[in-house]
Formats: structure tokens, sequence, C-alpha cells
């Protein structure tokens, strides 16, 4: 073992004593997609004992560009993002635990995830996954890393429960669906995702270690502008998750139900956004779906082909995916297209 980690353990910080207690510790990563492949490489090649793997897509070929654990024989299978994943990681480091999960991370499933875990990392797709992570891990007090890409720029941010800020506290309300970009509608570059998951999964090292050089801050890049911040936030003692206690995503109160339509080969997704009286900007979104498919709208209803799909989104974000009586998938397709 130590031949395999001797650059590793050469390292101060780190050494003999902290590569052992790598050895003994169990993260898990939701979502498999640009982050979470490298951050699983990372932690794999790393010896981090036990990793838990979790997604609910197949691969497909627009993601070989930065989703480095994936080949086009596994577009040519049809295969799970997260089987994938733990076949090519297997190859790398035989001395380390894989599980792949493939399925949707969610109330029902978000708890014994947490459970199971020293720490989870966020490599997901969408807000409201990330919220429902959020009330799980402050409930449970486990340690979990915030991150994400977009376009140029990405950002990561350690959350400790009782520590530091959490999710809400910085972001006290779930984003309206439609008005925050996505990989599928702006775009990514690879080198955003190298950059931003080689700062999670050193902290994510860090934090295994309870090492005093845990950042507390929330960190910015955007890599086309060659600009980078870190950014000292303070807890909020009215945060509903880490002040009140108060689980709105983890007790389902807020959050996406999916329901497949018999007979009509389409799922229906509907969000609590309309509950308010909220009513989405059909405009702005179409300006930005444009870009990756035919959108056409009126003051009723927006329709969306793209994939092979067509999205019917309605003015209180409520939307029929046709083309799949698969409830996962649509979800995601929602998520890639529209944000949730």
């Amino acid at each position: 073992m130590l031949e395999r980690y001797s650059r590793q353990t050469l390292f101060g910080p780190i050494g003999k004593e902290g590569q052992e207690r790598l050895r003994t510790s169990s993260v898990t990563i939701i979502g498999c997609g640009a982050l979470g492949t490298v951050l699983a490489n990372n932690l794999c090649r790393a010896g981090v004992g036990r990793l838990i793997i979790a997604d609910r897509d197949y691969v497909e070929l627009n993601n070989l560009q930065r989703q480095i654990l994936f080949d086009e024989d596994d577009v040519h299978r049809h295969i799970p993002k997260a089987i994938a994943a733990v076949e090519k990681l297997q190859k790398v480091n035989g001395e380390v635990t894989l599980e792949a999960r493939v399925e949707d991370i969610n109330v029902e499933s978000i708890e014994e995830v947490v459970r199971q875990s020293d720490l989870v990392l966020d490599a997901t797709d969408n807000f409201e996954t990330r919220y429902l992570l959020n009330d799980a891990c402050i409930k449970h007090q486990r340690p979990w890393i915030y991150s994400g890409v977009i376009a140029s720029y990405g950002v990561t941010m350690n959350i400790l429960p009782g520590e530091t800020p959490c999710l809400r506290c910085v972001f006290p309300e779930l984003p309206e669906p439609g008005t925050t970009p996505t990989c599928d509608t702006a775009g990514v570059l690879n080198g955003i995702v190298g950059a931003i998951t080689g700062v999670a999964s050193t902290e994510a090292l860090k934090i295994l270690l309870h090492s005093e050089a845990i950042s507390r801050d929330l960190f910015w890049m955007d890599l086309w502008e060659n600009t980078s911040e870190r950014i000292t936030l303070p807890r909020q003692p009215d945060c509903p998750a880490c002040g009140a206690h108060h689980y709105t995503f983890l007790d389902a109160e807020v959050g996406s139900v999916t329901t497949s339509l018999c007979g009509r080969n389409a799922v229906q997704v509907r969000t609590t956004f309309g509950k308010s009286g909220g009513r989405l900007d059909f405009a702005a979104l179409a300006e930005r779906l444009r870009a990756a498919g035919q959108v056409q709208y009126n003051d009723f209803l927006l329709r969306y082909a793209v994939d092979g799909y067509e999205l019917t989104l309605f003015p209180d974000a409520r939307a029929i995916i046709k083309g799949t009586d698969d409830e996962q998938v649509a979800r995601s397709i929602y998520a890639r297209f529209i944000g949730m």
C-alpha cells in the first residue's frame, strides 16, 4: 500500500498516519457527471477506503468532453454512469471498496446515503437535490461539500454542520425554475471542472483528516477571465435549516413530484413553485433554450423539443415530458433544461 501512495505520504500533512485514516474513511458522491467523475477519480487514487457513487443517468456522447471516466464504448452500451465509473475505478485501485447506486437520490433515499458516509460530495445537476442534501447532512451531523460549474466559472464551499454557514444561510430560497443557467443551455468548459474538483477533492481529504487547514469560505473562480475569490460568509441564526432545524426539503414541503401518464409515454413533473402564485417568464426562458433545441411559446404554455423529447411547460412550472415513461429520466431532462 505504501508504494502506491508514496508521493502522497511524503506530503507532511498526510503522512503514513493520515493515509491509514483515509483507508478507513467512507465518502458518498451524489452525481456522476463532470464533477462526480473527477471527484471519484481523485479520491479513489488517493486511497479513500470506500466510495459510494450515486447517479440516475446513462452515458451519452456529449458527456465525453468533460466526464473523464467514460468512453465511446460506454455510450454504445447505454450503460448507467455509476456502473461505468465503478468499472473504470476498479481497474485503477483494487484496494478501494466501490459501490454504484443507479437511482435518483430523493427524500426517500437521502438519509440512508448520508448516514453511512463520513463525508458527502455534491456533484448534482440541480438545486433541489442540493437543498435536500443540506437538510439531511445537518440533521445527521455529516459534513458535505457544495460544488457547481457552468460555462467557465465554478464554486465550491465546505459545509460543516454547527461550524460553518449551510447552503440555506447562503442561498435562503430554492431558485425559481427556469431562472438559472444549466450546462445544457449555457455549456461548460472542461477546464473549470478540473479546477473546481481539484479544490473540492483536496478539501475532502482535509475534512477526512480533520486538518486545521479546512477552508470555511466560499471559493469562486472564472477560468476564462482568470479571476478567483474567497468569500467569508456568516452563519445566519434564523436559517430554517441549521438555525431552526426545520428541514423543509427533507419533510417534502418543497420540491418536485413526478407522475407517469398512463398510455401516453409521458411524465408530468410538478414543483411547489406555482403554489406560491409564481409564474414563469416564458420569453426569457425561450431565449435561453433556443441555443439547444426548438422552442415555441404563447401566454399559456411553452413547448420545447430536444434530444427526441418534447417538453410542454406551463406558467406554474409544471411540465409534461413526452418521449419517456421513466420518471427518473423525466426529472433529469427537467433539471438539465429547465433547472430545479
